[in-house]
């Protein structure tokens, strides 16, 4: 809730200031990701330890993180976590707008016309498909969040990546690269292309008003005219 509240906030706003639609898609990912990291650090390292330590309760856990280190210790790898999210919702909005507008030029021949409900899917397959190249911060997090769990230091991003690459070879930081490509798709078009659709139809409906779109210097993206009103 805290991603799409973030996200599309920033998006709408960037979109008013005439920002064009691909790099208003990464700014605002980039944003949402980093507001989610907030709620998303602590839960995710419960869930990791859960992993790690199934005998030890989740209440016990907490207790255990608290003493060692308030709540601070919630947060071991904060740095790798905040750049996977960024880079996960920045990657996903952003890629999946710019093959939004790629899509319209090929199918249609214009950057205004509208994809159809099946084009959008696909756009957001393909997002959320290119969004993965950043699986070495996910690695990163689950193994910086399974040291702060044992009670071990945990030290920066680059230190426990260069520790995966020394223990299991490069190839260590794309560990589990398949699942996390069907992961990827399915927040993409739930969260992106979902909440496009979602909010197209409210428009169709009135039951919101946006801004229209008009073609700008680029050939390949469209932008906001922030002087025309919606009635």
């Amino acid at each position: 809730m805290i991603l799409m509240y973030a996200k599309e906030g920033i998006n709408d706003n960037l979109r008013r200031a005439g920002m064009a639609p691909t790099l208003a898609g990464v700014l605002a990912g980039a944003g949402g990701g980093i507001a989610q990291v907030s709620v998303m650090g602590p839960c995710t390292y419960l869930v990791t330890g859960a992993v790690n330590n199934p005998g030890v309760g989740m209440l016990k856990t907490v207790q255990q993180t608290y003493a060692r280190g308030g709540i601070a210790a919630f947060y071991p790898g904060g740095t790798a976590i905040a750049f996977r999210q960024a880079t996960n919702w920045a990657s996903r909005q952003g890629f999946t707008e710019f093959v939004r507008a790629r899509m319209k030029l090929a199918f249609h021949g214009d950057v205004r016309a509208k994809l159809t409900k099946g084009q959008e899917v696909g756009a957001g397959v393909i997002g959320g498909t290119l969004a993965c190249w950043n699986h070495p911060f996910e690695v990163a997090r689950i193994e910086a969040q399974t040291l702060g769990n044992m009670g071990k230091p945990v030290g920066s991003m680059v230190t426990v990546m260069k520790d995966i690459v020394r223990v299991d070879g490069v190839g260590g930081l794309f560990r589990g690269i398949a699942p996390r490509v069907c992961l990827g798709i399915w927040q993409t078009l739930f969260m992106v292309t979902g909440a496009k659709l979602i909010k197209d139809e409210l428009r169709k409906r009135e039951m919101i008003a946006m801004p229209e779109v008009i073609a700008v210097a680029s050939p390949h993206e469209p932008k906001i005219d922030t002087k025309k009103k919606v009635k």
